[in-house]
């Protein structure tokens, strides 16, 4: 089997076309020709995926974040590599799990790449393949979702059969899951000859949190560094505190799972990858392609195969594991889907540290459809390429609100029905959905009106122009735009071009034309629906109003 990976030139010059964009891509191996030292089938390793649910880099300790203690992250990246720009491919749980799932980008994989939406079964996903090959596969906790996988065929959640019985005493705002008990109920579920794949999916630290609960347990403000885009006040330290515990709580279970693993004697020849799904879930930062959003931890080991204590500044997809899995286990992947990462074995086996590979020097990320948050439940499509300088957006529709629009008819998270027929507009500052409801959020909004704090609240949910340019380097709180600067216009140009070539050379239906991404409009949501006044933008352009036979069926009568 064989894929295309992009062997990407440094600059392109403005005068580049698609064609010298495709020169720079090469045809290199994959799945079980990917590297020479292949092992065999009694060689081949456990797999143990780990992903926690809303966790920005560089919130760990491993990388000098001093108001968190990660011992077990940090045991990890010791014992194997630690990686500094991992991206994931969409800010978002559910599209980031089934491209994971499915080793291809959000626009590749059609309902299952939006949120809260459904999973088609043409798109085979890696735990599935490996159990096929004589793996013993399961997951806890979070899988794949939200979303409905019944509604298209499938017996079970993508990420396999369930292992979440074991409960335990938690905190407030913490799942009661005893996740490291029920992957012990797994292993000893597990055929003694048989190699194991097992999905740990962390609720935490997806909110709500338990306001206080970081300071409560010993943990120091002063330690915390505010991100610039939101203001540096107690309240804010306090939120991130208690996001950071929750951290923390996983992490006590995967330092439980290495143990087990340990005593076992299973370590050795395990393959654990520790990542999270998107950003943390703050103002601007989840469910937003800007680097708190998208850029995540990563730690991968395999002390059997990988020299440890290295740390690698490749920039890398988290869809690249997916590769990585089918190249380490010796199963081929899909040929009707085929995987859109290239295997990091060759990075991971290398004895290098800093820049390993130079043409793994730029990523490709994207969201569409969030929660329900504007009129007609719209999405705010976005596409994104990150390179070791820049970040540039764009923004298919910016005429939308990007976080939510502000007002909605009712009030609460879901409002009722009488209120939506009668029209009823609720409090302004209520319809921001695609922030999750916090502490963070409500000072924001609380302080819109204060002339040092309101441009806080605007950064998060003002329209965005179409395009937007980053200077990663020396802005990571991505509050600068460089778009329309004269000086950077090469460099943006250069970056449009490498980014539609990608987008088109991977058939992403928004740059195709302007109105095929109105596909994604069509995709069925399975969950809770908002209802919203019709903003100006559709009064004056109704032919921006995707038609959704979906969401008539839906409107409340």
């Amino acid at each position: 089997m064989f894929q295309l990976r992009l062997i990407a030139c440094l600059q392109i010059g403005p005068a580049a076309s698609i064609a010298a964009v495709l020169l720079c891509c090469m045809i290199v191996p994959c799945g079980d020709q990917a590297f020479a030292d292949q092992p065999s089938n009694d060689q081949r390793p456990n797999v143990l995926v780990v992903i926690s649910d809303d966790q920005s880099y560089p919130h760990a300790s491993a990388y000098g974040c001093e108001s968190i203690q990660t011992p077990a992250f940090d045991r990890v990246a010791k014992s194997g590599v630690l990686f500094h720009n991992a991206f994931t491919p969409s800010p978002g749980c559910s599209p980031m799990r089934a491209a994971f799932l499915t080793g291809r980008n959000i626009w590749q994989i059609e309902h299952a790449g939006t949120h809260a939406s459904s999973f088609s079964t043409k798109y085979e996903v890696y735990q599935d393949r490996l159990e096929d090959s004589g793996y013993h596969v399961g997951y806890t906790g979070k899988g794949w979702g939200p979303g409905n996988w019944k509604i298209s065929g499938r017996d079970r959640n993508p990420a396999g059969p369930s292992f979440s019985k074991a409960k335990m005493k938690s905190p407030g705002g913490i799942s009661a899951t005893d996740y490291a008990k029920n992957f012990e109920a797994f292993l000893n579920a597990k055929p003694d000859d048989a190699p194991f794949s097992f999905w740990f999916g962390s609720h935490e630290p997806h909110r709500s949190f338990e306001k206080g609960i970081g300071i409560q347990n010993g943990m120091d403000p002063s330690t915390v560094q505010v991100p610039a885009f939101l203001p540096d006040t107690p309240e804010i330290r306090s939120d991130i505190l208690d996001y950071c515990f929750e951290i923390q709580w996983y992490d006590d279970h995967l330092g439980r799972m290495l143990d087990l693993l340990e005593s076992k004697g299973e370590l050795e020849n395990t393959l654990v990858i520790v990542t999270s799904d998107n950003g943390m879930a703050f103002p601007r930062a989840k469910a937003n392609v800007y680097e708190y959003g998208i850029h995540m931890p990563l730690a991968v080991s395999w002390p059997a195969r990988v020299p440890a204590g290295r740390e690698v500044d490749d920039l890398v997809n988290l869809i690249d594991l997916t590769a990585t899995i089918y190249d380490a286990s010796n199963v081929s992947p899909p040929e009707s889907t085929p995987l859109s990462g290239s295997s990091l074995m060759s990075l991971l086996q290398s004895d290098r540290t800093g820049q390993v590979e130079p043409q793994r020097d730029a990523i490709f990320s994207g969201r569409e459809r969030h929660s329900s948050v504007r009129f007609a439940t719209l999405g705010y499509p976005q596409r994104c390429i990150r390179t070791q300088k820049h970040l540039l957006i764009r923004n298919f529709r910016p005429e939308r609100w990007p976080a939510g629009a502000p007002q909605k008819f009712g009030s609460g998270s879901y409002p009722n029905k009488q209120a939506i027929l009668a029209e009823k507009l609720g409090p302004m500052h209520e319809g921001y959905h695609d922030i999750d409801g916090s502490p963070s959020l409500t000072f924001l909004v609380d302080h819109h009106a204060d002339a040092e704090l309101s441009k806080y609240l605007d950064w998060a949910v003002s329209k965005r122009p179409a395009v937007e340019l980053y200077d990663i380097q020396n802005d990571p709180a991505c509050l600068n735009n460089l778009a329309d600067s004269a000086e950077h216009e090469e460099a943006k140009q250069a970056l449009l071009r490498r980014l539609n070539d990608y987008l088109t050379k991977t058939g992403d239906p928004r740059a195709v034309s302007d109105n095929e991404g109105d596909v994604w409009e069509t995709y069925p949501r399975y969950s809770g629906l908002r209802w919203f006044p019709v903003p100006n933008w559709a009064k004056q352009q109704p032919d921006r109003v995707p038609n959704l036979p979906w969401l008539e069926e839906r409107r409340p009568k």
